[in-house]
């Protein structure tokens, strides 16, 4: 086994203007580091099956969870439960870095709304 990290990790663009970085990729768990520069934002969405666990290592996390909003510091995290409702966002005027944990993967698993 290798050590993994965002130099050698599998990369992708989501959003028009964040990265994501495939820490662990299997059926039954997904650990991706993310970059969200200010102002971006995903899709509001929830997960059938997966529980989502978002830790911030830079900045400030905005999360929307079923309507409620929560800011999360660095070196905090928030859980997410499968069908609830979410969106992470930038709202501030610095990037953001944090690490999404999902158990199961959500591949297939994400339904907008």
């Amino acid at each position: 086994m290798d050590a993994v990290s965002t130099l050698s990790a599998d990369h992708y663009l989501w959003g028009g203007l964040c990265d994501g970085w495939h820490l662990v990729r299997t059926e039954r768990l997904s650990v991706i580091e993310e970059r969200m520069p200010p102002g971006s934002q995903e899709q509001r969405h929830h997960h059938r099956r997966a529980r989502q666990f978002f830790y911030v290592l830079e900045g400030e996390l905005t999360m929307e969870i079923e309507g409620a909003v929560c800011r999360v510091a660095a070196r905090h995290g928030i859980e997410i439960p499968p069908e609830v409702v979410h969106q992470a966002r930038n709202d501030s005027g610095d990037e953001i870095r944090f690490l999404v944990i999902s158990a199961p993967s959500t591949q297939r698993d994400r339904v907008p709304e």
